[in-house]
Parts: structure tokens; sequence; C-alpha cells
């Protein structure tokens, strides 16, 4: 009788390279590990004879940069998600995506389960199982974290990375180094250990050695440099003056901002399961793109469409958070912004400078903005008589006078 087959999530990190090893023997079933590449790098690098030495049957190991910058990092960036005023959500917008792979693996190889490494306590679990109840309902899903025999065996990291030393398994994660990297095209996140802490100081001069994809401002370049963003209906699609593929302009911008300091967040945020967390992140070529993109915006958008959109940001970027990306709703959003963006076309030229993103010019072939109006002297086209701002004001302000007839002036003392 052939064994069940169960297709993990598998990084070659501390937490997925044991749970290889707990599925396998718990399970007597074949272990087949899928690692999607979306922007790791050297991270990959002899994933595969690992997966295989650690016990797995097929190891799959796909490309999705491509995908993932030009379907899922750019609608979300036209949206202009930003959860709760600082994270760009670069973890958040990489699991449907992971997510919606290992389910068709599963398929195709007639898998009865998928598996994660996810903590019963975090994000994660729920973006990964939304994505495969969306997608594959019918799926099984195990998730170990959540198993009392796992966490017994497991009660902390510490003894994850004895385990792991015992089996011959090398991870990065240490006793002295105990935070958790999660690295991706968009961005690279550091949780756990001493960041657990939200006294710890993360920009401090002896911890510089945790980040990887950019310096600290104090140590960027002391000369400023300029940088063109070119787009075509809400997307970027060349840097200064050179075409490019969604994939290539994010490897770009992300050697320029990291070269400059820029996209480092340090925030404790509130998590969908109820808690809250502190995370430290890098995005470098995000923080440049989501600033040009709002720039153009502000040159090429109607007034109520932008105001419109911009309600919307809360909503969509908790959709993202909370792992809601292939739900109803998120696509109805994105239908509203993919409509407000067929305008957003033109050129912006940003000043980078030590951790710093500065507006440094604007154009647009279909810009709105006309200084003939906006102009403190003589309106030569006359669009706008001032005196027309009397009749406006006053019928703004009957209201407000109706209220304070009936419930007396507010705000004034004595």
């Amino acid at each position: 009788m052939a064994k069940e087959k169960i297709v993990l999530a598998y990084s070659g990190g501390l937490d997925t390279s044991v749970i290889l090893t707990w599925l396998k023997e718990t399970y007597d079933a074949e272990i087949i590990t899928f690692t999607a590449d979306i922007g790791q790098k050297e991270e990959l690098d002899g994933l595969e004879e690992k997966a295989i030495k650690t016990g797995a049957s097929k190891v799959y190991i796909d490309d999705l940069r491509a995908e993932f910058a030009k379907d899922f990092i750019y609608p979300m960036f036209q949206a202009g998600a930003l959860y709760e005023g600082q994270y760009l959500l670069g973890t958040s917008i990489a699991r449907p995506l992971i997510a919606k792979r290992m389910v068709e693996i599963a398929i195709a190889e007639g898998a009865t389960a998928i598996a994660h490494g996810a903590t019963g306590k975090g994000n994660d679990q729920v973006r990964f199982e939304l994505t495969a109840a969306a997608l594959t309902p019918n799926i099984k899903v195990i998730a170990p974290w959540r198993d009392e025999a796992f966490r017994e065996a497991f009660p902390g990291r510490a003894e994850m990375i004895a385990y792991a030393e015992k089996h011959g398994i090398n991870v990065q994660a240490s006793a002295s180094k105990p935070y958790s990297m999660d690295r991706n095209l968009l961005h690279i996140s550091f949780e756990s250990g001493m960041l657990e802490d939200p006294w710890f100081d993360s920009s401090a001069d002896d911890v510089q050695d945790m980040y990887v994809l950019s310096v600290s401002p104090e140590k960027a370049p002391d000369v400023a440099e300029y940088v063109e963003l070119d787009f075509e209906a809400g997307n970027c699609v060349a840097v200064n003056g050179e075409a490019m593929s969604p994939l290539a302009i994010m490897e770009k911008l992300n050697e320029l901002g990291g070269k400059h300091g820029i996209g480092r967040v340090d925030m404790v945020e509130n998590r969908f399961v109820g808690m809250k967390s502190r995370g430290v992140y890098e995005t470098p070529g995000g923080s440049i793109l989501f600033t040009a993109h709002r720039k153009i915006e502000s040159l090429t958008m109607d007034r109520e469409v932008m105001h419109l959109r911009d309600s919307l940001i809360s909503k969509y970027s908790s959709l993202v958070y909370n792992g809601f990306w292939f739900a109803p709703e998120r696509l109805a959003i994105q239908a509203l912004v993919n409509e407000s963006q067929k305008n957003v076309t033109g050129t912006v030229r940003l000043k980078l400078y030590k951790g710093n993103i500065m507006a440094a010019g604007l154009k647009s072939p279909v810009s709105l903005y006309n200084p003939h109006i906006a102009t403190m002297e003589a309106d030569p086209t006359k669009a706008y008589d001032q005196g027309d701002a009397t009749g406006f004001i006053r019928l703004n302000a009957l209201r407000l006078k109706v209220s304070s007839g009936v419930n007396g002036a507010s705000g004034i003392n004595g």
C-alpha cells in the first residue's frame, strides 16, 4: 500500500528542518518539500541536497520571483497598501503565492495534505490555510505547532536548535543569534529572540550584522543619488529611462535603497490572532517604489477617485495582512483600484540620502495639475473666479451656523 504524501512548505531553516523529520515519523508518510524562490538568493544554496538528506522523498524549488513581482507586489502597491501606517506587507503578500503553488503541487502529486511550519501564535498559519481553503477547500492541512505532542517536544527554539545539532542539520539559528529571519524580493523581516523586548534598540551599532539588505543610514554615502521612475497605468515600467520587468525593477531598487540605508522599520504590530508582536523590517526597494507611486498619483489622479481609493487602504491592507488575498472582497477592491490607476502615468524623480526619500520632480503627459489655475498670480485662463469662493464658503458654513444657533457655539471660553 502506497504511503500518504504530504507537501511541506520548506525553507531549510530551523523549524521546517525539524518538522520534516517529525512529519515523516509521525505520519509514516512521504514528505515532498516545496520551496518558493521569491528572492531569498543564497538562502536557497544547497537546499535540495539538504531536504533530501533530512528525509524528503521529492523536492520542488520553483522560481516564482517574476510572478511575485508582477501579480502580487505590483497590484498591492497600486492599492497603496500600508498596514498600520508602517508595514509594507512584505511577508504577508508572499504567503498566498506560496500556498497557491503548494496546493497545485499537492494536486499534481496526489498528496492528501499540505503542511507548514508557521507557529500557532502567528499570522502565517492563517494566511496559508485561508489560501488553501479558497483554492482547494477539501485538502487537509497539518500544522505541527498546533499539535500538543510537537509543542511538548519543542517548547522553545533552544530545544529545536539542540535537536538540529543532534541530527546534523545545519541551520542559521543559534543560541547567540536566536532571532528568526524571512527574506523575499520585497523585504526581509526579523523577529523573536532579543527582538521580543520592545526596549531593545535594533539600530544599535552592535546589532548591525543582523541586517542583510541595507546599510545603516549613518554609514550610507555622504552624497545624495537621484533616481527616476517611469509609470504607466500605475505600474513602474522603467528606472532611469531603462525599461525593465517588475522583477528587474524590484532588484534594482533594492540595490539602490539598500546602498542609501532606506526602508528600515521597527514596529509593534497587531497580529490577526489577537496579540501584539515586534518586528523589524528591511524594505529598501519597496519603500522607493511606494513613495514614487504615491507621488505620481498626486499629479495624475482625480481628487475624489484618490480619496475613495484611500478610504479603502486600511481595509485592503488588513485583508492582505490577515490572509484574505483570494477573498471576494479583496478582488472587488482590486477591481476599483485597477480602474483608479488608468491615468497614473508619468515620471517621478527622487533623491536618496541617508535613509531619506525626497521628491525631486514630477512630470506626466496626463497631468491634472494646471499651473495657470493654481497660480497666486492672475489666471490667464480665467477658469477660476475667486469671487465664486464667497458663495462656496457661505453654503458650506450654513449647517455650522444652524448647529451653533441650536446648540451654542463650541470651543469658545468666556
